[in-house]
């Protein structure tokens, strides 16, 4: 009988596995875009959304604003965003996409069928698969949030 701790029967793992092949599938997608795979997503929210703060940006990424700050530092410098101060508030700064920014999406727009393409899997099969991973994200998250109000504790 196999062990409870094999690394081949970890959910883990098999999240962990699958995070870093797909990442590594949009990174010759992404290139010729000059974006990086986390550089995208917040192309992704800022397209669908408008202007967003760092926060905001944060909170729709599950990212801190220690990993979100340089990030953003560099699409600003690639001319994709703006980054602008609020002025009744220091503390608060507002990404918004330039005009090169905006036309980017146009050029985006294959990537995600690119990605299904090369993934091997039907758009039925990708949609059910981000379904449950929305749904384990949901319930991990407020299992968390219940056990741990202020975090997760070491």
């Amino acid at each position: 009988m196999e062990s409870e701790l094999a690394l081949k029967r970890q959910v883990c793992f098999a999240l962990y596995s699958a995070s870093r092949a797909v990442t590594a599938l949009y990174r010759p997608v992404l290139g010729p875009l000059g974006l990086t795979y986390p550089q995208y997503l917040v192309m992704l929210v800022l397209w669908e959304h408008g202007d967003r703060t760092v926060k905001q940006l944060g909170e729709q990424l599950m990212l801190d604003s220690g990993t979100l700050s340089p990030l953003l530092k560099r699409l600003e410098s690639a001319g994709l965003v703006s980054r602008t101060r609020d002025a009744g508030d220091e503390r608060s700064v507002t990404i918004a996409l330039t005009t090169r920014g905006r036309h980017l999406r146009d050029e985006a727009s294959v990537v995600p069928r690119t990605v299904a393409a090369a993934s091997g899997m039907t758009v039925d099969e990708l949609g059910a698969l981000r379904d449950t991973l929305v749904a384990l994200t949901d319930k991990v998250t407020a299992v968390a949030l219940a056990d741990y109000p202020q975090g997760v504790r070491r």
